[in-house]
């Protein structure tokens, strides 16, 4: 049975996601501040982290930081604000999706199965295919292991960062849009989707390249998409 771990101040939130979770047949670890959630972690294997931002004490974008520096499970957040910025920082620090308040529970569990999926898969290692290769210049992944390597050093990337970088690298050359992207990676259809896909293209640079700035994998072809190299 896989592991939810639902991190939210308010009890009631706590709760009603508990309740459909747990009809969907997961296990549901409840916390309600970030270091209670913390804690549980380093007891209890956790299969997704759900958390929501404004929380007293370690709040959501602090809790999801010091995850993502030990573990690279999927991380979804929870905002009581529209913003954008909101957004972009939970995802910036390492979160792979979040969801603004109030939501469809139903959703919200359709967006757990859909991260679990994902993580799963990238986690699986099929032995029949030896074929797993796939590099542009100094760039490596390793489709078998999952690993990402420039230059011979092991580049860790999430999960959605790592299914990013693997259509851009077995499609070296072709340009995809951002609502390609969005529609490959989350197979769902993509309505505002920029700012969620720029997010993770910047994050990927940072860790592939020397100098973010000046890519040299990872392009952008202005008004199109994105694109890596085949020659970089």
């Amino acid at each position: 049975m896989q592991r939810i771990l639902v991190c939210d101040d308010d009890h009631e939130i706590v709760e009603a996601i508990s309740i459909y979770l747990t009809g969907e047949g997961f296990k549901v670890l409840p916390a309600y501040d970030g270091a209670e959630a913390l804690e549980i972690m380093e007891e209890t294997p956790v299969d997704l982290l759900i958390v929501d931002v404004m929380m007293p004490g370690l709040d959501g974008i602090r809790t999801t930081r010091q995850v993502r520096e030990k573990s690279s499970i999927p991380i979804i957040i929870l905002s009581a604000k529209s913003e954008d910025n909101d957004k972009i920082l939970g995802l910036n620090i390492g979160a792979d999706d979040y969801l603004t308040k109030p939501f469809n529970p139903l959703e919200l569990v359709a967006r757990v199965k859909s991260q679990l999926r994902r993580y799963t898969e990238l986690g699986n290692v099929d032995s029949r295919d030896n074929q797993h290769l796939y590099s542009v210049g100094d760039l490596v992944i390793n489709d078998e292991t999952k690993e990402v390597q420039v230059s011979g050093n092991t580049v860790k990337l999430t999960p959605i960062e790592y299914n990013i970088l693997l259509l851009l690298v077995k499609n070296a050359g072709k340009v995809f849009s951002i609502d390609e992207i969005y529609e490959k990676i989350w197979n769902e259809e993509a309505i505002g989707a920029d700012n969620t896909v720029a997010v993770h293209i910047r994050h990927i640079r940072e860790k592939i390249e020397i100098n973010p700035k000046e890519p040299r994998y990872l392009k952008v072809v202005w008004g199109v998409g994105y694109k890596v190299e085949k020659k970089p």
